[in-house]
């Protein structure tokens, strides 16, 4: 029945989850390959996601509403500025479906998270793929020059999904001062709450009203499960976003877990800072061994291992840590509980030539 296929599905390219923690030596088994938060539920979200499961026989509140009105006060921003859907990634699909079409063109770096050429291509749109820079930051100039006439959105990625690096405030104020309204620019913020200094994304947005800002409950708040993600964005974009998004697409028990986690800020921001310690002494741990590791302000880290990637996973896998590989280019380690962290640095450690 191939006939009834859209032709442009043959050259897309399947989204490739994490896979499963393998079994280790021992016993031994951690899954690094999801970028997961390693805690469990925050206080009190357990409680109302019981609650909400009780009423799993009625239709969830399309609008959000309740969602919407405790996000924006915890963001200080106007309800008409929030678009909610699955996960970030969802997100980020209504609305390229709301803007892009077949003959636009989307500009991002790359390599960066991959659910980018797959959500570009199905609206018919052309993804414009630029290269990352030395370290693999974002070449913000090279992303410049890529825009033509026919650009309707730029990508960015910051901390870049899955080399870590982000982009300072003042830096991402000049480069969408230069874009200068000739597209969409869309950062995609999903990590953070891992940046030490993140860019003051919503003071932009006020200014420029062509940024949006996407975010996500699945990483910092330990949501992975349930897939809540949204955007900040000018009110007619969001509403955009609103009017593609897939109805009832956020669940009940996903609305009553974000409210309450949002209410369990201060255990969110302790949990994050032990993150941010293991990161870093993840990142100094595996420098010492020799290896190349670029600066990270997300919740993992990455070997550019070029060649060598696919070995190293087996290596990995075999030690019972399930890494992400990405073809020739490398692989990402989730920062994940203590003893994985550990087994990481030693796994690695025999990779040095």
């Amino acid at each position: 029945m191939s006939q009834f296929v859209r032709p442009e599905l043959a050259e897309l390219p399947a989204y490739v989850p994490g896979k499963p923690a393998p079994v280790g030596p021992g016993g031994v088994s951690y899954k690094l390959s999801s970028n997961e938060n390693p805690f469990p539920p925050l206080p009190g979200v357990l409680e109302a996601v019981a609650a909400a499961c009780a009423r799993m026989n009625r239709y969830p509140d399309m609008a959000n509403a309740a969602v919407i009105e405790a996000t924006a006060d915890r963001l200080g921003v106007a309800g008409d500025q929030l678009a909610f859907g699955s996960g970030s990634s969802g997100v980020l699909y209504h609305l390229i479906q709301a803007t892009c079409t077949a003959g636009d063109e989307v500009v991002f770096a790359w390599r960066s998270f991959e659910a980018y050429p797959i959500a570009v291509r199905l609206t018919g749109a052309t993804p414009i793929m630029v290269p990352l820079g030395p370290g693999g930051v974002h070449d913000l100039d090279a992303m410049l020059a890529a825009i033509t006439p026919a650009t309707k959105m730029i990508l960015v990625c910051s901390p870049n999904n899955p080399t870590g690096p982000a982009i300072g405030h003042d830096e991402l104020a000049a480069f969408i001062a230069a874009v200068d309204g000739r597209a969409l620019v869309v950062l995609d913020e999903a990590y953070r709450e891992f940046v030490a200094t993140p860019p003051r994304t919503i003071e932009l947005i006020k200014d420029h009203p062509g940024l949006v800002s996407l975010r996500t409950f699945s990483k910092a708040y330990g949501l992975a499960g349930f897939r809540v993600g949204y955007c900040i964005a000018d009110p007619a974009l969001a509403g955009a976003v609103r009017k593609t998004a897939i109805p009832f697409g956020v669940s009940a028990p996903a609305q009553a877990a974000v409210i309450a986690s949002l209410a369990a800020e201060r255990e969110l921001l302790d949990r994050v800072a032990v993150i941010i310690e293991r990161r870093d002494a993840l990142l100094s741990r595996l420098r010492a061994t020799g290896l190349e590791v670029p600066d990270s302000q997300a919740n993992f880290v990455w070997l550019p291992l070029g060649d060598r990637t696919t070995a190293a996973v087996k290596t990995f896998t075999e030690a019972g840590l399930m890494v992400r590989g990405y073809g020739d280019d490398g692989l990402r380690i989730t920062v994940g509980e203590p003893e994985a962290c550990d087994l990481a640095v030693e796994v690695a450690g025999t990779l040095v030539n």
